[in-house]
């Protein structure tokens, strides 16, 4: 199955006191690169949510991020009593000993570290929880990868169709190549009223026949076509090899632009690069 580098994914799993929703975005990467977002409580278990996404994908940029949010009856602010006498005392006792200090504000001392308490939280069951529904969302982003992968693969599929069928409609031109270059070379040879014995004019025939002569380019474009096809039904992972591929195909059909002598083969030369670089860019996103 091809897979391609973009999708999305998003779950959540709801608790007696809290709900977290997993983000997950990929988007095409040369190589693996994951980054998470994630609550200071949550940071522990960040390596083994790295090891699941490396035993599951190979390439792609992979964005991840947790959000908690709390039940809305565990919403109470609770105070440090002891840690806000402490802090009032030390208030006045500055108060006495300086002046014109600006006044200071019920909010600015919740500002203050320790002021408010923090939720206990045990971490080691928040951990387990966060660790479940991230393999349901990787699991989904895998399926969605899949499904724009196989919608890549036709498309590349449908293209290299193109590229076959161009190239079954060059291969006639270039089999007269060499007749219609020799009476192109005696018709110039008329018209300046040059003489040339038989046996130099057909050697310089076949000389500008060998030049042009695209043969050899059609064979390398039909053989890339058939391994880009062999690579397209293997179990990958397809993208490098595909991107290979391409720039291949499109060095073939540069040399057959170049050779060309005729319209119809030029217009044909451009088509296929065309369709070629249509091929490239959808092979960026294939892993």
């Amino acid at each position: 199955m091809m897979y391609s580098m973009t999708a999305f994914a998003r779950v959540s799993k709801v608790e007696s006191d809290r709900t977290l929703v997993w983000e997950l975005r990929s988007v095409n990467h040369r190589y693996l690169e994951h980054q998470f977002r994630l609550p200071e409580t949550a940071r522990g278990v960040e390596g083994k949510l790295r090891d699941s996404i490396r035993k599951h994908l190979t390439r792609g940029k992979v964005d991840c991020t947790l959000r908690i949010e709390q039940a809305s009856g565990d919403a109470e602010i609770r105070l440090n009593h002891a840690r806000l006498t402490e802090l009032v005392a030390a208030m006045d006792q500055v108060d006495a000993n300086t002046t014109n200090l600006a006044k200071t504000t019920a909010l600015d001392i919740l500002r203050w570290p320790g002021i408010l308490e923090e939720r206990e939280t045990d971490e080691n069951a928040l951990q387990k929880s966060i660790v479940e529904p991230f393999d349901d969302g990787l699991a989904e982003l895998i399926n969605a990868r899949g499904r724009e992968g196989e919608k890549l693969k036709t498309t590349v599929t449908n293209r290299l169709d193109k590229i076959e069928n161009l190239v079954a409609e060059l291969e006639p031109f270039c089999q007269d190549l060499a007749n219609a270059q020799k009476e192109r070379l005696i018709q110039r040879l008329s018209e300046l009223s040059v003489e040339l014995d038989s046996g130099r004019l057909e050697q310089e025939a076949a000389l500008l026949a060998q030049r042009v002569d695209v043969a050899e380019e059609l064979d390398r474009l039909n053989i890339h076509v058939q391994e880009a096809r062999n690579n397209l039904d293997s179990p990958g992972p397809h993208g490098r090899r595909l991107d290979f591929l391409t720039q291949e195909l499109n060095r073939e059909a540069n040399t057959l632009g170049a050779k060309s002598i005729l319209a119809e083969t030029s217009q044909r030369a451009v088509d296929l690069k065309v369709i070629i670089e249509q091929i490239r860019e959808q092979v960026q996103n294939i892993e």
